[in-house]
């Protein structure tokens, strides 16, 4: 018995233990802890001497400290290759991590106990890898474990994609619609969960309550970034607004209500100011104030009777005390402790909850199977946000999955494109019940039908503020075209639409701008389909077409 999960035709908990099997493993996610007997003692994990060495693509750790996250097993693979699937047993201290490729794996197993000096260690405590007896990991798509596994392997692979750049680990968070207080400790609890929180600066800039929050790693940065951003920590309010902060580290001077090294406990709690000279100048020189934010002020616009209301650690019970709590683990899809009846009778929501059917993804159906692919869905939901992931469904080709880099970038495509005619029919828009879209394991037939885009320079709103950012309109039947260079004329430009397939019915340049132009075609069909077409359209030596739809008319 190698002490790995339990593997059968059953679905069944991700911590039970296994005898060995070949077979595929199967996990929901939220099944009973095993009955089985854990035949070896997890607090001096070692390597099973009757492991057969047989090669996998499916690693096994064991010895994993129970406050382990998804974030963290990833990291230890990263260096080693692209991962396709993940699942993490706190409880029975174990941990079973694939690689995209044998070769991957082989790579890993053989640094760690042959080359590597130094003992494989998470948080302090040494963790022991070897072959799984699995070959492949299958995992039940919606369960909240296998969310938190695939942000952490999406993390990964945005990463591996920025190989050469300086690993980022401090993340900016703002806070909007602020109506109840958010303390050092609240934030802590929600980005905790996605790996080891180090530093928290709160500070206020322009009335508005903001933090630079310093994570142990890039992997658990990438992972709370993608994860949280567009959520809300309470019911309507106290939205997370992220992006990584231009601050390679965070230099904190005290302990207390504003600030927080957690890995230098001894600072004293000082009430100057909280950060150094270069942190400052970063976050535009704002001093910490206390009025209006924080737990002891009054927040602008907070309900009569919360102004006296000391944060909120008092009305977060621990894991252990939600334990009996019936039907809390369901209605909190990311996985946080619940809260006590006297707070959600008030309204307040848990972090990671983002409202009822609030998502990242979302199910397009009714599409044209025939000329439907990923690459233009990507360009057609991507004007009203950044899409990470496409998958159109293989045995169902009209019909596809569009993942948004936050909850409200695929609400507002939700509300521009659900019953507009694409390609002659009118397509369905609606949340998935799908946390993430996952990308294709080696070797299984896709036919290109799943891309991810995390990458892709073609977002139009990676830019704070940008002017895209308030230029956001629904489907019409005229375009504003950008980008265009001098040599190009406007007869070109007609002549690139019409052979599209559309009929143009007027065309403007700006008269301050030669760069921009407004086209007017036959339908507001037709211009969603040469949105398509022509979006990115190349018009000279490196210069590519911009296309958005238009409020105005010609």
């Amino acid at each position: 018995m190698d002490g790995e999960f339990y593997a059968s035709g059953l679905k069944r908990g991700s911590d039970e233990l296994l005898g060995i099997n070949s077979s595929p493993m199967m996990m929901n996610g939220n099944g009973q802890a095993s009955n089985l007997e854990i035949n070896h003692d997890a607090k001096k994990a070692k390597l099973d001497k009757n492991q057969n060495g047989v090669p996998s693509r499916v690693l096994h750790f064991r010895g994993v400290p129970q406050d382990a996250t998804e974030g963290e097993i990833v990291q230890m693979g990263l260096m080693f290759g692209r991962m396709t699937n993940l699942v993490l047993a706190k409880k029975k201290n174990q941990a079973l991590l694939e690689m995209a490729d044998i070769n991957a794996a082989t790579s890993m197993v053989n640094f760690h106990n042959q080359l590597n000096p130094k003992p494989l260690t998470i948080r302090g405590r040494t963790v022991y890898v070897q072959y799984s007896t699995h070959q492949e990991l299958k995992t039940e798509a919606g369960s909240q474990q296998n969310a938190a596994a695939q942000a952490a392997l999406q993390a990964a692979e945005a990463l591996m994609g920025q190989a050469g750049e300086q690993p980022k680990t401090v993340l900016r968070v703002i806070i909007e619609n602020m109506l109840y207080p958010v303390t050092v400790d609240v934030l802590k609890q929600i980005f905790s969960r996605y790996g080891q929180c180090q530093k928290i600066i709160t500070f206020t800039k322009n009335n508005t309550f903001q933090a630079l929050i310093q994570m142990a790693d890039a992997i658990a940065a990438q992972t709370s970034k993608v994860s949280l951003n567009g959520q809300n920590i309470y019911n309507g309010c106290c939205q997370l607004k992220i992006d990584f902060s231009k601050l390679p580290s965070l230099n904190v001077k005290y302990n207390n209500d504003k600030s927080r090294d957690y890995t230098n406990p001894n600072l004293p709690t000082g009430e100057g100011m909280q950060f150094d000279a270069q942190t400052a100048a970063c976050i535009g020189g704002a001093p910490p104030t206390s009025q209006g934010m924080g737990i002891h002020g009054f927040v602008p616009g907070m309900p009569a009777g919360m102004a006296g209301m000391q944060g909120l650690q008092g009305m977060i019970p621990s894991p252990t005390q939600m334990q009996g709590l019936p039907g809390m683990q369901a209605a909190l899809p990311m996985g946080y402790p619940g809260m006590p009846h006297a707070a959600a009778t008030m309204g307040l929501r848990m972090p990671g909850q983002v409202g009822m059917g609030a998502g990242t993804v979302l199910l397009v159906s009714n599409l044209n199977e025939q000329k439907v692919t990923p690459d233009a869905l990507f360009t057609l939901f991507g004007v009203y946000g950044d899409v990470h992931r496409v998958k159109i469904m293989f045995n169902k080709k009209d019909n596809a999955l569009v993942q948004f880099a936050d909850p409200n970038q695929a609400q507002q495509a939700m509300t521009h494109l659900d019953k507009v005619k694409v390609w002659g029919k009118q397509i369905k828009v609606a949340p998935s019940k799908h946390a993430v879209v996952s990308m294709p394991k080696e070797g299984q037939p896709d036919a290109g039908l799943t891309k991810d885009y995390v990458n892709s320079p073609l977002h139009r709103f990676k830019k704070p503020n940008s002017k895209n950012h308030h230029n956001i309109f629904p489907p019409s039947s005229t375009l504003h075209l950008s980008n265009i260079p001098p040599t190009v004329s406007e007869e070109e430009i007609k002549e690139a639409f019409e052979n599209a397939g559309a009929q143009v019915t007027a065309f403007k340049f700006f008269q301050k701008d030669r760069k921009m132009a407004l086209i007017q075609l036959g339908s507001v069909d037709e211009a969603v389909t040469a949105l398509m077409a022509m979006h990115n359209y190349q018009l000279g030596d490196s210069v590519h077409l911009r296309v958005s739809f238009s409020k105005s008319t010609i």
